[in-house]
């Protein structure tokens, strides 16, 4: 039989490798299982679907709501993303720790970043001329930012605010002084080094403040609240370490002082044109000189190229280097003043030649030169040279207050306790200081609703003769304008302390039994000191600086800048005698041909700091002040007014002699009245004043009631049109106790009015009056002359 009908194992036919190993003799492997099962996966799917299914059915036995599934479901999710969330925002921060920079790059993206952040556009570091004990940086800063800052007002139904702000200023950090310890640095202060550019954009009701003429006063007040707190000589210090090892940071003593001789300028650009341009005429140039903050006005010459002017300031320097001497020319103009050239100077390299005698060429303009004396005046902590210095400005052999100075009084005003009340029984006063030392006052601020106030203040005076010049300090309740108490203190005892130096508590006169005030005060002396020199000394020609060009000058922001000068420049000076450096100034402006052409090497000390461009000036056309500043030395140091009305009265003169009152006379009623503490003075009338044009004199009557000349302490009368005789009958007063008025001196000056944008404007006479009388309880009825300066008045009887 053949093989085809014998019987087949299953699957023989399908698989003819397992047929042949089967023919060969090899094991032929069992085929796999038909179902395999994964037991452990079952169970755990079963697992799950019970325990999603049990709580159906457990809700259904019990008969709840499903809403409850979709309540735990919802608790659910919520808690994996939170978990989530949270190792997320983990993960970030660990990678945020190991790579700040590389994550902020990472996450946003330089289109992101704001507008506004403060930015550092350059810093400077110095390393030469500065003490090893501190580390100096200036910072020039620049915010541009938009902001919302809105204030309502509904019971009047009417809205304010900000809706952008930029200020731009160079900012001085001092690290100070450096220690052993952590944490190395023993305070930090900061300041700007003159008033920083402000610019506000408002919104609401007080966008009436961007109309021109009240935009600059706006930003003035703002500014002038800033450089109360971070202007220098203002600071803001914070202590890293005890308070006694800053003590002496919080009384900050100037590195010396500049005494600038503004002599004369020589061959200046004219300006005035006449016939729409086609007949060009000469200039009347005055001088800006600013140091820091401190800025002055010289006179203003009339149709002059070559003016000479020959003033005198003082500034204080407090930061050197870092500070520099800036002057700009200006042509005076009914409209815009026209520009003459302007010039820097470095006032370290002053400092190292402590006397400078130059012409400088002026930068910016085609011609001009300036003729400059500087004297760097360092500050002595002893009384040795006292004696020479009074007798080099003639301070020695008259007792007058103004002049030249010799010494520099520095003072700190910390606090007082125990006030007594004002007026009002049981109420805390007002309280604030008032500081003078002859016509020179100043004021500190005010303390509200305490009898225990705390200033922290400081305050310089300029000091002619300390020999003979009093420190007088008046605490006043300013609500309601009365003394608290008041003290003086006779600089003499300075004098005799050690270092020059007191630091105490003062009782108060006419105060409490336990009223006191704590101040420090030093007296420095002011010394020309002459360099150590080798014989081969050449005199350096590295004090001048590149000013900024013009250009720059009308491109870049320009503020509303007010002229602020130190409370002693603005008060009018007496004449003082010529002092021998005076002579030589003379003798060395003889010695320079007319048209002498001042020779200055091409290599000038450029600059290579980030900060030039906070050198920035500005034209005085955005000066809030246009009066000059008086000088203190010569007889030109007398006020303009007061030169104005001497020129005036050699012109009456005119080769005839006038008679006892040339000014004419002025009769006033002056008395106190103890019941309502108050100084009465009655202004009756003026008679044969001069005229101040053909039509006549406007005049009226100013008073002040030295030495406050706030401008609520002033008053005056009313003007009487076209008349030398003018008869006013005002009675005015001033709130002053009948001791205190007896160390005043009413300031009395008759003056022209003039019409409306008139230049007929001018003093007509002036009077000073010794209020340290015996008679002044019951009063008298006087004519008095008037005077240039209100010095020696004449009583008419």
């Amino acid at each position: 039989m053949s093989g085809s009908g014998a019987q087949q194992p299953p699957g023989a036919g399908s698989d003819p490798a397992a047929a042949g190993k089967a023919a060969a003799g090899e094991p032929v492997p069992e085929p796999p299982p038909m179902l395999s099962v994964d037991v452990s996966g079952l169970v755990s799917q079963f697992a799950r679907s019970f325990a999603l299914i049990f709580p159906v059915y457990v809700l259904g036995y019990l008969g709840l709501s499903f809403s409850w599934i979709l309540i735990a479901l919802l608790g659910l999710f919520w808690l994996r993303r939170h978990r989530g969330g949270k190792s997320s925002r983990l993960g970030r921060a660990l990678a945020f720790l190991q790579d700040e920079e590389r994550v902020v790059r990472l996450s946003v993206s330089s289109a992101e970043l704001p507008a506004w952040p403060l930015r550092i556009n350059g810093v400077k570091v110095y390393t030469e001329n500065v003490d090893k004990r501190q580390i100096i940086l200036d910072l020039q800063i620049s915010f541009v930012g938009n902001c919302e800052i809105d204030l309502e007002i509904k019971r009047y139904f009417c809205r304010a605010g900000v809706k952008s702000i930029q200020i731009h200023g160079t900012m001085r950090v001092i690290l100070e002084p450096l220690i052993g310890d952590m944490p190395l640095i023993g305070a930090l202060s900061i300041f700007f080094l003159r008033k920083p550019l402000l610019e506000i954009n408002w919104t609401g009701l007080t966008n009436l403040l961007d109309v021109p003429g009240l935009n600059g006063l706006s930003d003035t007040i703002i500014l002038d609240i800033i450089s109360n707190y971070l202007v220098l000589p203002n600071r803001i210090t914070v202590p890293l370490v005890s308070e006694v090892q800053i003590a002496q940071l919080r009384f900050p003593v100037p590195k010396g002082v500049l005494r600038i001789h503004f002599i004369e300028a020589q061959d200046l650009e004219g300006k005035d044109t006449y016939l729409k341009g086609m007949v060009k005429g000469k200039s009347d140039p005055y001088g800006i000189i600013r140091v820091g903050n401190q800025i002055f006005q010289s006179k203003v010459i009339k149709e002059n190229l070559n003016p000479k002017w020959n003033e005198v300031y003082e500034a204080l320097v407090y930061e050197n280097p870092g500070q520099e001497l800036e002057i700009e020319l200006f042509d005076e103009d009914p409209d815009k003043d026209d520009f003459l050239g302007s010039l820097m100077i470095d006032l370290t390299e002053v400092e190292k030649e402590r006397l400078l005698d130059e012409w400088f060429t002026l930068d910016e303009v085609s011609k001009g030169k300036l003729h400059l004396k500087l004297e760097w005046l360092t500050l002595m902590p002893t009384a040795e040279n006292l004696d020479k210095v009074l007798s080099s400005i003639k301070a020695d052999k008259d007792q007058a207050n103004d002049g030249l100075s010799s010494a520099l009084l520095i003072l700190y005003l910390d606090s007082a306790r125990n006030l007594p009340s004002g007026k009002k029984i049981n109420s805390n006063p007002n309280p604030l200081v008032l500081l003078s030392v002859g016509h020179k006052a100043q004021e500190s601020k005010i303390r509200y609703k305490t009898n225990e106030p705390v200033w922290e203040e400081h305050f310089t005076f300029f000091i002619h003769n300390p020999k003979r010049q009093d420190l007088e300090v008046e605490v006043k309740d300013e609500q309601h304008q009365c003394s608290l108490g008041n003290f003086k203190l006779p600089l003499s005892q300075l004098l005799a302390s050690e270092d020059l130096t007191m630091h105490q508590r003062f009782q108060l006169n006419n105060s409490g039994p336990n009223s006191t005030i704590n101040m420090k005060m030093a007296l420095r002396v002011l010394s020309l000191e002459k360099p150590e020199r080798s014989p081969d000394h050449q005199h350096s020609a590295q004090v001048k600086r590149p000013s900024v060009s013009k250009d720059s000058r009308k491109a870049s922001f320009k503020p509303q800048v007010p002229v602020s000068p130190p409370a002693d420049s603005h008060k009018p000076v007496p004449a003082s005698p010529v002092t021998e450096s005076d002579k030589k100034t003379d003798i060395a402006e003889k010695s320079h041909p007319p048209n002498a052409s001042p020779q200055w090497p091409t290599d000038l000390n450029r600059s290579s700091s980030s900060l030039l461009a906070s050198n920035v000036t500005y034209s005085p056309s955005h000066l809030s002040v246009k009066e000059p500043t008086p000088s203190i030395a010569s007889d030109i140091s007398l006020p303009i007014a007061t030169q104005e009305l001497r020129q005036r009265l050699r012109q009456l003169e005119n080769g005839t002699t006038l008679g006892q009152s040339p000014l004419g006379q002025i009769q006033l009623t002056i008395r106190h009245s103890s019941q309502r503490n108050k100084l009465i003075v009655v202004v009756h009338s003026c008679r044969n004043l001069i005229a101040f044009s053909e039509e006549g004199s406007d005049p009226y009557v100013r008073m002040y009631l030295l030495p406050d000349k706030r401008r609520s302490g002033r008053r005056k009368t009313h003007v009487s049109k076209k008349t030398l005789n003018p008869v006013f009958d005002q009675t005015f007063d001033f709130s002053v106790s009948l001791p205190d008025v007896q160390k005043r001196t009413l300031d009395v000056a008759v003056k022209n009015s003039g019409g409306f944008l008139s230049k007929d404007k001018g003093l007509l006479g002036k009077l000073l009056i010794p209020l340290a009388s015996e008679e002044l309880t019951k009063g008298w009825t006087q004519w008095y002359d008037l005077t240039e300066d209100g010095t020696k008045p004449h009583v008419v009887t």
